[in-house]
């Protein structure tokens, strides 16, 4: 993340992402798969790092690449494989949905996971600070209900975050520049959508 300035000098904290090229890899049409979409690839690798399955899978789009994700679309038009897909099909106050893998905070108690507010800090509490309390009823229905909120693995699953308003377009680095924060770490993959499109 880091900021920049409007014309009125207000300031804006942004996103900078790297969004492209991506690089189309499979077209899927009724008639071939019952259903239409676009699959495109991102971050170009070398042969080594992928599988064999998957380099003849990308063989049609003359490119190695290691992240590949699917777009379903009304209608194709007049993309083909191998065509790339850059930065410049997005505008300066477009509003995008981004997803991405939040960051992993391993196995975590109550109190940090659900914002439990912990136990009683008065006189004859031992090592009850930051206890989960009761969490299951007496002879009726004698177990502990399913969806609990109790400790275990925070984070590492995916987050959506919607209407993120694009603020600048840099199209010579592929640079797209959105306001606020994005779910993830640094330099994880994100999949960006405007409504239906591809993105």
């Amino acid at each position: 993340m880091t900021r920049i300035f409007d014309e009125r000098g207000r300031n804006i904290p942004v996103t900078v992402i790297e969004a492209g090229p991506c690089y189309v890899t499979q077209i899927k049409t009724d008639e071939t798969d019952g259903y239409t979409a676009v699959q495109v690839g991102f971050d170009e690798v070398r042969e080594k790092v992928i599988t064999k399955p998957e380099l003849g899978h990308l063989k049609g789009a003359g490119k190695v690449l290691r992240t590949l994700k699917e777009f379903r679309l009304d209608e194709v038009g007049s993309l083909k494989v191998g065509d790339e897909v850059h930065v410049d099909i997005f505008k300066k106050g477009d509003m995008i949905s981004v997803t991405g893998k939040s960051k992993g905070k391993g196995f975590q108690g109550t109190v940090k996971r659900h914002n439990f507010s912990g136990g009683p800090k008065s006189h004859g509490q031992k090592d009850r600070l930051r206890a989960p309390g009761s969490i299951g009823a007496s002879s009726s229905p004698s177990r502990v209900w399913k969806g609990m909120r109790m400790s275990g693995q925070m984070g590492n699953e995916n987050v959506t975050v919607r209407n993120i308003e694009v603020v600048e377009i840099r199209p010579d680095k592929n640079i797209l520049l959105v306001r606020g924060s994005v779910p993830g770490s640094r330099n994880g993959i994100l999949h960006i959508v405007k409504g239906e499109e591809m993105s």
